[in-house]
């Protein structure tokens, strides 16, 4: 630690500082997505490599919702998460959300045959992030080396005209409790 980061946190405290940091923040590291923060301008794909799909850009002037799962067929994400969003799509788009997203990191077509096996067409898009690109810019990657590596956490955002107005990450990264659909203020 420097003797200037010393001074700034013995005089700010350190929540203040933090928040100075963050506001100041000059680095290439991004700082985790936060309530009243942009969805970063990042491409994510859908059915093909070829249907790119920005969210920043697609969600202005609209109100979206956007689920991340760990992983397409998993378990969890198999039969609680996406169902309940699928479940409850025609219910969240009747109080004013024009789209629910899913997002995986994992490759456009794997994303396409979960939401054909899931029965989300219609429902819900089905998003690839194949790189962890926008998953790592929200810094919500979690290293999971039984799935094979950098995947997602496990989250939901309520989106208005780009800017986030909600958002639920699960505490274990994983786990199926803040970011079920039934958990979406609308």
């Amino acid at each position: 630690m420097t003797g200037i980061t010393r001074n700034a946190i013995s005089v700010l405290g350190r929540s203040s500082f933090v928040s100075l940091h963050r506001q100041f923040h000059l680095s290439a590291r991004n700082m985790v997505i936060a309530v009243g923060d942009k969805l970063p301008s990042v491409d994510l794909y859908e059915e093909t490599p070829a249907n790119k799909v920005n969210l920043a850009q697609l969600a202005a002037g609209k109100k979206i919702i956007i689920f991340a799962v760990p992983g397409a067929f998993t378990p969890g994400c198999s039969k609680t998460h996406l169902p309940g969003y699928i479940q409850k799509a025609n219910e969240l788009k009747s109080k004013g959300f024009s789209d629910i997203f899913c997002i995986g990191v994992n490759d456009p077509f794997v994303m396409a045959a979960w939401g054909k096996d899931q029965g989300a067409e219609g429902k819900i898009r089905m998003l690839a992030d194949p790189t962890a690109a926008f998953t790592d810019a929200l810094e919500l990657s979690v290293n999971l080396p039984a799935l094979g590596g950098k995947r997602s956490k496990r989250y939901s955002m309520v989106v208005a005209d780009s800017i986030v107005k909600e958002l639920n990450v699960e505490p274990d990264n994983t786990g199926l409790s803040c970011s079920l659909a039934d958990r979406i203020n609308v």
